[in-house]
């Protein structure tokens, strides 16, 4: 399996200073600052990365899932919510909760809620989060 890099740049002081960074391919990157991360100015921040990353985890691998049922779904839309909160003496990820909406054909509702609670304690990046990040799921039958 291959390792996968990215790159970040910090220039300047905490709340002064500005940062950008790159995935490996080149394909995505961005610039973020103290208040994109922990306000509500514009800009990126690490945890909508960490939250793209979760969604599209859990989407494929909820097709894996799917498929492995005998039940290839023809599309899954999956929306992360990463919450950072001030816990203690510092900052943290604390929640990241998904609303998915798959379209299944020949599947019930009681299986497809099976498979995706199965999913989201199984997919790699949700694996990364165990323990540490309240994980909770959403999904509905389109």
């Amino acid at each position: 399996m291959p390792t996968r890099k990215a790159s970040a740049v910090w220039e300047g002081g905490l709340k002064g200073g500005k940062g950008s960074y790159n995935v490996g391919t080149g394909s995505v990157g961005g610039e973020y600052t103290f208040g994109s991360r922990f306000g509500e100015e514009g800009g990126s921040n690490p945890e909508e990365l960490i939250a793209s990353a979760e969604a599209a985890c859990y989407s494929m691998a909820l097709s894996g899932g799917l498929e492995k049922n005998g039940t290839p779904p023809k599309k899954i839309s999956t929306t992360a919510e990463c919450t950072v909160e001030n816990v203690g003496v510092g900052f943290q990820i604390t929640t990241m909760r998904l609303d998915v909406t798959a379209s299944v054909p020949g599947i019930d509702n009681v299986k497809f809620q099976e498979i995706a609670s199965a999913t989201l304690s199984g997919c790699p990046v949700s694996k990364a989060f165990a323990g540490n990040v309240k994980l909770e799921v959403n999904a509905r039958l389109a």
